[in-house]
């Protein structure tokens, strides 16, 4: 049977290279963008794409039926920093969109669901360097108590129902192609863009906050190959930590500097400096290695080279 996927969310900054990835691998047809609104010109020409809101199960089944999906990746979601700012919503958003998915799945609608998740499930007091795949997750922001709660639900259907759900969790995640999307590690990307257009940037964060990044390129990389694993390989139901460099502002700016010899950063943190400071500074992802080898490719250097090449 020929794989047909539909990804919901698509016009975000994951789902704008996460589709184009997946036309490239099964083939334009079989890839069904979908979001609240139309995406980038390149998604739009390329293949199939539906008007579709998360949270109407009517139009998903209608949907799902009319394209004979049998995969979904579930990516869309209100992010840390704007969740914060409409808790309620975001909580809707988060878990309902999820539920609606996990029971299609769980009716045999759809085979297999991909759900992220986020470094936000962690909280204060869990260990903040090389945190590991189990340990304690006391999240304190909407976001991360929605990606917790979805965690737990994903393993739920696994084990009560078979349902073969997957997941990662996301660090900050660094791209060319797309705006990120309201979350606390946007600045890694902001910066890229005022370096060009301005020579400076006022941060959000202070400057030895230290926070996981990963370039987008392996978070689509990671998240594709998770999706094509042998299912006995997927020991992990909740979500797989994975991770790829870890830096402060101070340091992105120093990469940068190397690059523009006149760029100039300025720090003013706002209520963001509060989400980081809860957050991990390093990940542990031995576990998601193990299981089903995942590597990343790019650190800090070849990172900044990427943006500034791509942006120019």
């Amino acid at each position: 049977m020929t794989d047909k996927i539909l990804v919901i969310g698509s016009s975000g900054q994951i789902g704008t290279e996460l589709v184009m990835k997946l036309r490239q691998i099964y083939g334009s047809a079989n890839v069904v963008a979908s979001d609240l609104k139309e995406g980038s010109a390149e998604i739009m020409q390329s293949g199939p794409f539906e008007i579709l809101d998360a949270l109407d199960a009517v139009k998903i089944h209608e949907v799902v039926k009319k394209h004979k999906i049998n995969q979904v990746y579930l990516l869309a979601a209100l992010l840390s920093a704007t969740a914060e700012q409409n808790p309620k919503f975001g909580w809707k958003l988060n878990m309902e969109g999820l539920f609606h998915i996990l029971d299609m799945a769980k009716e045999k609608i759809i085979s297999k669901v991909y759900w992220p998740s986020s470094i936000a499930v962690f909280g204060p007091t869990t260990p903040r360097q090389n945190t590991p795949q189990f340990t304690v997750m006391e999240p304190n922001t909407v976001y991360g108590i929605s990606k917790q709660a979805g965690e737990r639900w994903c393993e739920y259907y696994f084990n009560k129902y078979g349902v073969d759900v997957r997941s990662l969790r996301y660090p900050g995640l660094i791209g060319w192609k797309a705006a990120p999307g309201g979350g606390t590690t946007d600045y890694a990307v902001h910066i890229y863009h005022q370096a060009l257009k301005t020579g400076d940037y006022e941060c959000f964060l202070s400057e030895n906050t230290t926070l996981p990044m990963m370039y987008m390129d392996d978070a689509i990389n990671a998240t594709v190959n998770l999706m094509l694993a042998d299912a006995e390989k997927i020991k992990v139901r909740s979500s797989y930590n994975i991770a790829g460099m870890s830096f402060s502002p101070k340091e992105i700016a120093a990469s940068i500097q190397k690059h523009i010899p006149s760029f100039t950063i300025s720090y003013n943190p706002d209520f963001r400096q509060a989400i980081a400071d809860s957050w991990p500074q390093s990940i542990d992802d031995t576990v998601a290695n193990k299981n089903w080898g995942w590597k990343a490719a790019h650190d800090l250097q070849k990172l900044t080279e990427t943006m500034l090449t791509n942006l120019k």
